[in-house]
């Protein structure tokens, strides 16, 4: 018999949690393929809303959740700084690329620096299909328009098209437009709708995409299920836990890898 995890005794008769996490984990199918063995392993069921990074930390902060599970390091340490969780654990990787037809009216195919690539987009007029929705990938998204010198407006910039919208219903607009979008590779990986979507930019340092969990803190949200949070943050962190995420995979392609023990993110 495998040994106890951590918190999972204590875990025992309180059998339910809320995940506030990202579009990207559940349309890559990740907790699918996770969650069953974390639920096997403890006997507690988990609830995951997906939704972008900045309204499920959003949500957490009104006492909506038990743990978040999300990819914006930055936000996420400002989380816990106001003592809204207890503490960030960084927990995988992947990483993001730009995709666009294949006509590529931008002409970036190839491309590393995904900044320049970014500013041929804006200079070419060419169709992008922004998320727009204060998730992780919108803020990666904003942060490489700023590294190209630009601040695209979308109601000046027409090219600019912000949907408000989560990764697959963007990438099924990029799809139907002809436009250029910023994917994550996992949800990029499990979309099935491509049309003459390709891979144009990857491999820039600047496109890894780092995931974080945190239990929200209990000493300010009291119906925090705190005890079976933590062991599913103690799973995912055990090396059962890691392989499970190791062993997630679309089509024979890893979604995620996992952060080595105290790996640190940038």
């Amino acid at each position: 018999m495998a040994a106890a995890l951590p918190g999972a005794a204590a875990a025992a008769g309180q059998d339910e949690i809320i995940v506030q996490s990202t579009t990207s984990t559940a349309n890559s199918g990740f907790f699918d393929q996770v969650l069953p063995q974390f639920e096997a392993r403890t006997g507690i069921k988990v609830k995951v809303v997906a939704v972008g990074t900045g309204q499920a930390l959003r949500n957490a902060a009104n006492c909506d959740g038990d743990v978040v599970l999300v990819h914006a390091p930055g936000a996420e340490a400002d989380f816990v700084a106001k003592g809204l969780g207890v503490r960030r654990h960084p927990l995988m990787s992947n990483d993001f690329v730009i995709v666009g037809p294949a006509a590529d009216p931008a002409g970036i195919a190839g491309m590393r620096d995904a900044a320049a690539a970014m500013a041929r987009i804006a200079a070419a007029g060419a169709p992008f299909a922004s998320r727009g929705d204060d998730s992780g990938t919108h803020k990666a998204e904003r942060r490489l328009w700023r590294a190209a010198g630009l601040d695209p407006d979308p109601a000046t910039d027409r090219w600019l098209r912000e949907l408000g919208a989560g990764m697959g219903a963007t990438l099924n607009a990029a799809a139907g437009m002809g436009a250029y979008a910023l994917t994550d590779r996992a949800t990029w990986l499990a979309f099935a709708n491509k049309a003459d979507l390709r891979i144009m930019v990857e491999g820039d340092p600047r496109l890894l995409n780092h995931y974080g969990v945190i239990l929200v803190n209990p000493a300010r949200c009291p119906n925090v299920n705190a005890k079976a949070g933590q062991a599913f943050i103690d799973w995912l962190l055990s090396d059962e836990g890691r392989a499970a995420i190791a062993g997630a995979r679309v089509h024979g392609a890893q979604l995620f890898r996992p952060a080595k023990p105290q790996e640190k993110t940038r």
